[in-house]
């Protein structure tokens, strides 16, 4: 499965979510994975399909999930958690070695 497109949700759409879509485009930067484009949301803003993963806290996992692939953050201040997370799934996709 290709990834074009990462959306980063909260539940308010503001502070949190553009954290984790910053340090998403971090980890891309740092896979040379620049063409994947990232944005963040909330929740109410998302639909099915906004994007081929979605990006959340381990809270809103469950209400995420129905928007499509999820990759749960247990801490989303946690950049190592999230690097290892990501560049783990972008791994099993085939789009990192």
């Amino acid at each position: 499965m290709k990834i074009d497109k990462i959306a980063c949700i909260c539940g308010s759409g503001l502070g949190s979510s553009f954290l984790v879509e910053m340090n998403v485009k971090e980890v891309l930067k740092d896979l040379d994975l620049n063409e994947i484009d990232v944005e963040h949301m909330d929740l109410g803003s998302a639909w099915p399909g906004v994007a081929d993963l979605i990006v959340c806290g381990a809270d809103l996992e469950d209400n995420c999930k129905k928007f499509g692939e999820t990759l749960a953050l247990n801490n989303i201040m946690d950049k190592k958690e999230l690097r290892q997370k990501l560049e783990s799934l972008l791994e099993d996709k085939g789009l990192v070695e």
